[in-house]
């Protein structure tokens, strides 16, 4: 944090990249949505609220120096925005979309160039990393051609926004993402707690009467590529009301892109009755097509179809195309009743992986019911034995909250549980924009890190452990068993670095190894140093293991006594350290893939 003029919010979002700041030195600093300038269409060029999160790779005809001109020139291989999402519809094969997902995708190495996926060689691909900080690069861009050289984004104090749900490994490259755009200052901050800091900056003279002692919060994140779920619990502190987030949900690939895939699949059928069959890249101009129909109704109530349009592939095809329309009721049975089922509090989400949902090669929730995902979430995070924790207000984020459908059909089946339960009724937080509240809620948490308004405390909501070894003989056919030390218990605040208390532990150094890391966001009763020997199997998930060579000038291959000690850092990332007994060395374990080279 600096003492720079504006304060920052970016919401680099899987579907759209939002922008919002604060003039510290207006008489009224309040956030301001900053409008992105960007292709709209050939030729053309406007500045919008939103900069759809899409790239699009430009044919050989195509000439970006004409074509995509920008007021600061013209970008040399991929263009983002509006244009990208509108011709990558056309073209999907040239169209770099959900880059936020690959992201956090741990199968996959998030540096190499793969994207888009699955397209033909003679197409440029960029990295999930890359294509990041393609966004970033573009909002700095923008940023500088508007505000001029004395307020460079650079120099601004930034607050990024990624998910609750997102590992250490995800927010480490997505700090690097921000780092290859050229932003400097950047402090991460989890969106659903965004989206809560702009309701309490709109509700800054009321919120101690809209929330009371004991009220728990529930903010029901929905993107475009995730569901986020975080409860905030009202305590009392010497007698004044604060905001304590006590909970965050484990992470959810789940969002507008299923339900793009969903209803794609649904209209597939429909030309499938008809006699027409679509090959892989109809199919891919079919999923792009079902977006943009479900957000055309979401936005508007008095859509009630769309026509969607797919490139031909034969000649018996008229005028080079094929159409099809959907109707308000396919989306409200592909949507309400696929991904907002009524369900009961104890209906967990299916393990039964769906075959379908890995055609694009993303790791989807294996089941699509939203409802289901909330219901763990809430009896995962009960205390006293009560069955699940009871939320008595909720906000809504994420674009596809917008529809009033939706909103409705979650708050009826909390309802339901509460009911069911005698338990407090559920009442709406309003007053935000669902899809321009996080990068607005960003601005917010910095001004209140510079003294001014209200703090939620938190810290990370996740912990952290690493596998260490069992000291046993080997046993031929067996693998020796891996115990999970905690370096990072959930609720630890960002800038503290603790040392793992009166414990040496052997470190391979000089050759490849690799190093195991785990995750809880339930285990709120650990603390750094526990050594767990077992855990339930809906406790602690594996994150991506490090594969690293600790440098050493001697001693290659040896195993040398160390200490280890963790930092949240200020950003919110999380760094290991291990130090050899005898202070000669000390090494890092990064939490990020490598590099392209």
């Amino acid at each position: 944090m600096t003492d720079a003029r504006y304060i920052v919010g970016i919401d680099l979002g899987t579907t759209n990249t939002v922008v919002a700041y604060i003039d510290t030195e207006s008489d009224n600093p309040t956030p301001t949505v900053f409008e992105i300038t960007q292709i709209t269409d050939i030729g053309v060029v406007e500045k919008l609220t939103m900069l759809p999160s899409f790239l699009y790779v430009p044919t050989e005809t195509e000439k970006p120096e004409t074509s995509f001109a920008l007021p600061w020139g013209s970008p040399s291989d991929a263009v983002a925005g509006v244009y990208a999402r509108k011709r990558g519809a056309q073209l999907p094969q040239r169209l770099i979309s959900s880059a936020k997902s690959w992201l956090c995708h741990a199968s996959v190495d998030r540096t190499s160039p793969i994207l888009p996926w699955n397209s033909p060689e003679d197409v440029q691909k960029l990295s999930p990393l890359h294509a990041s900080s393609r966004y970033l690069s573009h909002i700095k861009t923008a940023w500088d051609a508007n505000f001029g050289k004395t307020s460079q984004l650079s120099t601004q104090d930034i607050y990024l926004t990624v998910p609750a749900s997102f590992d250490a490994a995800s927010r480490e490259l997505t700090v690097k993402a921000a780092e290859i755009a050229g932003l400097k200052n950047v402090t991460l901050i989890e969106e659903p707690l965004s989206a809560f800091y702009f309701w309490l900056n709109a509700h800054s003279e009321s919120w101690r009467k809209t929330l009371k002692l004991g009220d728990i919060v529930l903010v029901c994140d929905i993107g475009g590529g995730t569901t986020d779920f975080t409860l905030i619990e009202v305590r009392d502190e010497v007698g004044e009301l604060s905001l304590h987030r006590i909970a965050v949900g484990e992470h959810i690939l789940l969002g507008g892109d299923n339900m793009d895939l969903m209803l794609a699949y649904i209209l597939k059928k429909k030309f499938s009755d008809s006699g027409v069959s679509l090959d892989g890249y109809q199919m891919l101009g079919l999923i792009h097509g079902a977006r943009e129909a479900k957000e055309s109704m979401i936005n508007d109530a008095a859509v009630e179809s769309y026509k969607i349009a797919v490139l031909g592939r034969g000649r018996s095809v008229v005028g080079g195309t094929i159409e099809t329309e959907v109707s308000r009721e396919d989306i409200e049975k592909a949507i309400l009743d696929g991904f907002f089922p009524f369900t009961k509090i104890d209906e967990m989400p299916a393990e039964k992986r769906s075959i379908g949902f890995k055609e694009l090669g993303l790791n989807y929730a294996t089941d699509s019911a939203v409802t289901k995902h909330l219901a763990k979430f809430l009896s995962h995070h009960s205390t006293g034995g009560t069955g699940f924790i009871r939320p008595t207000k909720i906000l809504f984020n994420g674009g596809v909250t917008r529809a009033s459908a939706l909103r409705d059909r979650l708050t009826d089946v909390i309802t339901g549980w509460l009911d069911s339960s005698d338990g407090a009724a559920l009442t709406t937080l309003v007053g935000t924009d669902p899809e321009l509240a996080v990068s607005q809620g960003a601005a917010c948490y910095g001004y209140t890190k510079r003294g001014s308004g209200i703090r939620v405390r938190g810290g990370a909501g996740r912990s952290y452990y690493i596998g260490i070894e069992a000291a046993m003989p080997a046993v031929p056919g067996m693998e020796l068993p891996v115990k999970a030390l905690c370096v990072c218990p959930i609720g630890m605040e960002e800038g503290t670095d603790v040392s793992v208390p009166g414990q040496e532990f052997g470190l391979v150094v000089g050759e490849q190894v690799k190093f195991r890391f785990f995750s809880s966001t339930v285990r709120k009763d650990d603390a750094v140093g526990d050594l767990l020997d077992e855990w339930l199997s809906d406790e602690i998930e594996e994150l991506a293991p490090i594969e690293a060579e600790l440098p050493v000038e001697e001693n290659v291959g040896a195993l040398i006594p160390v200490t280890l000690h963790a930092y949240l850092t200020e950003v919110g990332t999380l760094s290991i350290f291990c130090e050899s007994t005898d202070g000669k060395n000390r090494w890092k374990l990064e939490f990020n893939a490598r590099d392209e080279g």
